[in-house]
């Protein structure tokens, strides 16, 4: 609330914002169990109010078992830690457009939900026959396959097929700057336990998939954004946030953006590195839609060597949600303590994911499904667009590979009451833009995945909520 807010606040009212301020503050974790709390002239000073009305919001509290006076020494906490909700930190977002609960709407609800805002392709899409044929395969393995754990850094055998697919892009690793992980985010996850503290500043772009605001958040990270363009970060933006915030990490995309399905350019993968280097920033490149390419994109960790960029992936977004197996990959001296980090929040890797997706890779079979996939979503795309414009839904540019449309609303209609009405009226699920948006200058956009979209009942309810 800003000063002329609070200062409207009157009488038991006051007491109340007050006490209100200082729950949030402990379920927030900036106060924890025996922290001390601001001195009361302190606080008074920093919220315009006066002394006796913080002393009869600490005395409250007291009584109340939440804080404790110690004669002398002032206030401190005294409550149990309160259990983290990451719908507390950050922007108050509605519930029906927060990206947690986009995504919880999407994994929980049935068949019958209409799904154009969700991040994944649909079932029908998956090599299910490929996956059927490399389990019998595993079946009738040792009984390590199916029951042990596997190594620290994860199938060696994989993690050998992996450097020579990372080797296609330009990305030069050994065998040893390779560790499997459960997924993409949880690749993100052992990052930033790894390099960030509460409090440091992670950079993300604007707009940038949801989740790494909220996995940001429950690092206690402070988030910051710059602009996202068709080719890449506006640079002049970028270096005025390095310089003004001097950020610990940026994560980003260098291949297919999500949402916006842009493409980093040679240029400004160069620039990017050189700010880089200056403002000694460390890089991570989520390459999860790697595979859904055309043609490849620059990659950072190609041009920088790993030095400064860690790259990670995933298969789950092309082969199976179920199946969970990403990839870290980083300069060899930071591959230590993330396989420590590993073992300490997972102890060992999906043994058995590592397998099938080492089969599918080996066999052929990937290959042959991501050539079909993408040839459908590229027609898809093109279907998809065409009938977006029919109805005033305007691309802001058409990617060149990928499932998701970034695209600009008719004039007047604000994203998120439109996917309520969707949501309430038709059982459809949208990703209104401002989910994406740090600085929340979205709120006239929305992403839509192309693969979600074959369902007929989709466009008349569409149109439906945009009026």
């Amino acid at each position: 609330m800003d000063d002329a807010g609070v200062k409207m606040v009157q009488g038991d009212t006051r007491i109340a914002f007050v006490m209100q301020s200082i729950r949030q503050r402990i379920a927030g974790r900036s106060l924890t169990p025996g922290a001390k709390l601001p001195s009361i002239r302190g606080l008074a000073t920093t919220m315009h109010i006066s002394k006796s009305t913080v002393v009869e919001a600490y005395e409250r509290l007291s009584a109340e078992g939440v804080i404790r006076s110690r004669p002398g020494s002032g206030y401190f906490v005294a409550a149990p830690l309160a259990p983290l909700s990451l719908a507390d930190i950050g922007p108050k977002l509605d519930r029906a457009v927060d990206p947690l609960w986009i995504s919880r709407q999407s994994l929980e609800q049935g068949d019958d939900l209409l799904k154009p805002g969700c991040g994944w392709l649909p079932p029908s899409w998956m090599p299910h026959d490929a996956m059927r044929r490399a389990l019998r395969s595993l079946a009738r393995r040792d009984n390590s396959t199916l029951s042990d754990y596997g190594t620290p850094l994860g199938l060696p055998a994989l993690r050998q097929v992996l450097a020579r697919r990372l080797a296609g892009h330009g990305v030069e690793a050994a065998l040893a700057q390779i560790v499997l992980t459960e997924s993409g985010t949880q690749a993100i996850d052992l990052i930033c336990r790894f390099l960030i503290e509460p409090g440091d500043t992670v950079l993300v772009d604007d707009p940038c998939y949801f989740n790494f605001h909220a996995l940001l958040r429950a690092h206690r990270a402070n988030i910051v954004s710059v602009a996202y363009t068709p080719s890449g970060p506006d640079i002049a933006q970028l270096e005025q946030v390095l310089s003004a915030h001097r950020p610990r990490l940026y994560i980003t995309n260098s291949g297919v953006h999500n949402p916006t399905g842009a493409v980093l350019s040679p240029v400004m993968a160069h620039r990017v590195l050189k700010l880089a280097d200056q403002f000694d920033l460390t890089i991570v490149e989520d390459d999860i839609f790697a595979d859904f390419e055309t043609a490849p994109a620059p990659r950072l960790a190609a041009f920088d060597g790993l030095q400064r960029v860690i790259q990670i992936g995933s298969f789950s977004k092309t082969l199976s949600a179920s199946v969970r197996c990403g990839f870290i990959v980083a300069r060899p001296d930071w591959i230590e303590g993330l396989t420590d980090l590993k073992i300490a929040t997972s102890f060992a890797g999906a043994n058995f994911s590592a397998e099938l997706v080492l089969a599918l890779l080996v066999d052929g079979s990937y290959r042959k499904h991501m050539e079909a996939l993408r040839d459908r979503l590229a027609r898809v795309m093109q279907e998809t667009s065409a009938e977006l414009k029919s109805i005033g839904i305007e691309p802001w540019l058409q990617p060149s590979a990928g499932m998701f449309l970034w695209c600009r609303l008719p004039e007047g209609v604000d994203a998120a009451a439109m996917a309520r009405h969707a949501l309430n009226k038709d059982n459809l699920v949208l990703a209104p833009g401002n989910v994406f948006s740090q600085s929340q200058s979205a709120k006239s956009f929305m992403r839509f995945n192309v693969a979600q979209m074959e369902d007929a009942r989709i466009w008349p309810a569409l149109s439906s909520a945009m009026r």
